[in-house]
């Protein structure tokens, strides 16, 4: 009997939600749990693999029970979502990770970045990934790893070793060590891949002296990569057939097929893509070229993105760093208790700037304090920031691609947040639409699942299944917007390059 649900894991940067979905792409059962974040040195953030695995199977078993449903005769098939530059590598024959898994947030590898930089691989790299050389992909925490866990190297030289984005973790415990794969999306995000030539490259492998034998088999996005066993998974086979980094899953899920189309997704940082279609535009604005997603034996497709590295977080360190608030759905009622952000400007530049800024160096700032700022003045800043940082991107997005966009689409978990979003449509100046189901990265990753095992028959019958919750039209005046927007870039360029240079303290 065939399935009548689609299980998504998103594995994300704080935590792991699963959602049960039906044919109606409704959700019907559903889990989420934190993970512990490790931060070793500044600038250093580190998860542990075992933990995201055991946390994963616990969320699975939950969310089944929520839709009160039988993994053997009720899933039809597995997708995965994930945070997409994280570096785990593992022992092939034992399943142990030799190492915490280094986050996409993670900045150790910015000297080697810029030294990389310096030799003049920058055009070479960026002709054939779409990238730039920086520490936030996989390629520089691979490097680092090699080189500083003992005999390492050595091991992965002899095939001991696999290594693998979040996604291939999931799939090689799912299917009881069977398969090493990925997908085309988070092969293209490592700086290891041709997203051209759809293949891991040489002459990027001799650049960060990665050998070949560590790497996974890459696949289309919607493909069916094996089974999982049944000692690790509820005793049930299930097709794992779907796969994408959490950005494109988004893109996916919010049924941006058509050339043009563009969303954002607000998480921990905040990723703005735009859909290029089968040929991709390499960027004259410091954006990233990267890959949408694979359909079968289809043509792969493209997007232009601008990864903004912390919108969320922001947020989080009102709360975790400075304890001004105890809940992120507070910062809408502040934001509406003042007329205005009061002069105050926060760039969250916690661990350096992303697109368009690209800076590893720069760091957070908040500027234009007085004695009347309130911390109503710090969350309204928070959240303006991350309007004012996909803006940043979104103007990249219109340069490259000529195309003016006529609305925006928006997900994630700022998206609930009304306030934000009517700023969101006045700072970019276009209708900002958000759809009825906001989880859209596990949306996605589960129709990618779904039109693999033909549960769904093609995107367009997911398409139709999109829905609009709120649409937001702007109400500022351009005269107002430009000056607001205008104050921003002036703070942006006071955060960059803050940490270029260590300072020693005269008192040690």
């Amino acid at each position: 009997m065939a399935g009548t649900h689609i299980l998504a894991i998103d594995q994300g940067t704080t935590g792991t939600t699963v959602l049960v979905f039906n044919h109606d792409g409704e959700v019907v059962g559903r889990s989420y749990s934190e993970f512990t974040q490790h931060y070793p040195k500044p600038g250093w953030v580190e998860h542990d693999a075992n933990e995201i695995w055991s946390v994963t199977l616990r969320c699975i078993g939950t969310a089944l029970g929520d839709a009160n449903i039988s993994a053997s005769k009720e899933l039809e098939a597995i997708g995965i979502t994930n945070q997409r530059e994280t570096a785990v590598m593992w022992d092939r024959s034992t399943g142990e990770p030799v190492h915490h898994a280094i986050v996409w947030q993670d900045r150790r590898g910015a000297e080697l970045c810029d030294s990389l930089n310096d030799q003049g691989y920058g055009p070479m790299v960026r002709e054939k990934t779409g990238l730039n050389i920086d520490a936030y992909f996989s390629g520089s925490k691979v490097k680092w790893l090699l080189d500083n866990v003992d005999g390492l190297r050595e091991r992965a030289e002899r095939g001991e070793i696999c290594f693998g984005t979040i996604d291939s973790w999931l799939v090689y415990k799912l299917t009881g060590g069977r398969e090493h794969v990925t997908d085309y999306t988070n092969a293209s995000r490592t700086l290891l891949y041709n997203i051209f030539d759809l293949q891991w490259d040489d002459d990027l492998l001799g650049m960060l002296e990665v050998p070949r034998e560590i790497l996974p088999e890459v696949k289309p996005s919607s493909h069916v990569y094996g089974n999982t066993d049944p000692e690790a998974f509820f005793r049930a086979e299930i097709p794992v057939a779907g796969i994408a980094g959490d950005q494109q899953a988004a893109l996916f899920g919010e049924a941006c097929y058509e050339r043009g189309m563009a969303k954002n997704t607000y998480g921990t940082g905040s990723f703005a893509l735009m859909n290029t279609g089968t040929e991709p535009i390499k960027s004259e604005g410091e954006l990233l070229t990267t890959i949408s997603w694979g359909i079968g034996d289809e043509p792969v497709e493209y997007a232009l993105e601008g990864a903004i590295f912390i919108t969320g977080a922001a947020v989080q360190w009102l709360r975790d760093g400075l304890g001004i608030i105890k809940d992120a759905s507070e910062t809408e009622e502040l934001a509406r208790s003042v007329d205005d952000n009061g002069g105050v400007y926060y760039v969250p530049a916690l661990v350096g700037l992303g697109a368009p800024h690209w800076d590893p160096y720069a760091r957070g700032t908040i500027i234009g304090l007085t004695r009347g700022t309130t911390k109503a003045h710090l969350a309204r800043a928070a959240l303006e920031s991350m309007a004012y940082q996909t803006r940043d991107a979104v103007d990249a997005m219109e340069r490259d691609s000529g195309i003016k966009l006529p609305s925006f689409r928006a997900d994630g978990g700022a998206a609930a947040n009304s306030w934000m979003m009517q700023f969101q449509a006045d700072i970019l100046g276009v209708p900002v639409e958000v759809p009825d189901i906001t989880e859209t990265t596990a949306l996605g990753a589960a129709y990618l699942a779904g039109i693999a095992t033909g549960f769904w028959k093609s995107r367009q019958d997911v398409a139709d299944k999109w829905r609009l919750s709120s649409r937001y039209e702007p109400q500022m005046s351009d005269d107002d917007r430009e000056w607001l927007y205008g104050r921003w870039t002036g703070a942006v360029e006071r955060s960059k390059g803050w940490a270029r240079e260590a300072v020693e303290s005269p008192l040690t």
